[in-house]
């Protein structure tokens, strides 16, 4: 009943297209999930050792093929360990477009929210601008529904309400805690001199130092906002899902932040609203981003 035509000796069915174009569909995402990485070539030398393994079985090279066994024997782990950030970001983007995690978020939304503090965006951004007028270096992660916990515990705890104050005490040039990220949760700065994973992205920008490619690494690997202030030009960037907007103006990081944090919803037309808000933005400073920042 299934059938869909038959070709020679086989039958084609409706699950044979379908399991097709997922796993087409599956091969074209983890594709997209390591270009410009690293984690390409090693994949490539990967499917390189079982071409030759399979060649070397076909033409019956016994030693060769007892060598390149035992290397495939152990494949799948080796796999799960040299691949290991790039399964952890699958799985994040997964987990972050799945239906259970929208339903349960919107079933307990109800239960915390009397407990979480509304981001208060002000001293955020007013810190951001005399940074940048400063040319003061800065890296602000503010989370959202992952509280980057890991990444709390390398730099030194603080818990504190967010400040305009106290930003500026922390990346003060003489301060000891100025390098590194500042963790913002639920309005209150959790930890300074934070160290963030490194982008292995290679199409970023030479220009981009290590506050711009920890600001894209930690977006890459959760869904937590990161803003950047060049201590060379002063240019302050937003990131989000590993996408990097640079030459923000304060204004518009006011309008981000309160698109992002303030709504009631993420869905609908907010969303919409905010996606097309944040492409008007991009399309707006791609073309500034060759002057460095």
């Amino acid at each position: 009943m299934l059938d869909f035509f038959t070709l020679g000796f086989l039958q084609i069915r409706l699950p044979d297209i379908l399991d097709i174009v997922l796993v087409a569909i599956l091969i074209y995402q983890l594709y997209l999930l390591i270009r410009g990485t690293g984690a390409m070539n090693i994949f490539l030398g990967i499917l390189s050792v079982y071409v030759i393994w399979w060649l070397v079985r076909t033409f019956e090279m016994e030693l060769l093929t007892a060598i390149l066994g035992q290397f495939m024997s152990v494949g799948v782990l080796a796999l799960i360990i040299v691949f290991q950030p790039e399964i952890r970001k699958f799985l994040l983007l997964l987990g972050k477009r799945s239906i259970f995690n929208k339903t349960s978020r919107t079933f307990l939304k109800g239960l915390w929210q009397a407990d979480v503090d509304q981001l208060n965006i002000l001293p955020i951004v007013n810190a951001v601008e005399t940074f940048a007028e400063q040319k003061t270096g800065a890296l602000i992660v503010i989370t959202k529904e992952n509280e980057l916990e890991l990444f709390v515990e390398t730099g030194e705890r603080m818990d504190a309400i967010t400040s305009e104050q106290l930003l500026g005490s922390v990346f003060y040039l003489n301060s000891p805690l100025h390098d590194g990220a500042v963790i913002i949760t639920n309005n209150r700065i959790k930890a300074a001199r934070c160290v963030l994973p490194v982008s292995g992205v290679r199409k970023l920008p030479a220009s981009m130092g290590l506050r711009h490619r920890a600001a894209v690494g930690i977006t890459e690997q959760s869904d937590a906002i990161a803003l950047v202030v060049s201590e060379q030009v002063g240019k302050i960037s937003w990131c989000k899902g590993g996408q990097i907007v640079r030459n923000i103006k304060p204004l518009q990081l006011k309008e981000l932040l309160a698109k992002e944090f303030l709504s009631s919803d993420d869905t609908g037309e907010d969303s919409k609203e905010r996606r097309s808000f944040f492409s008007t933005i991009f399309k707006q400073n791609t073309k500034d981003d060759s002057t460095g920042g």
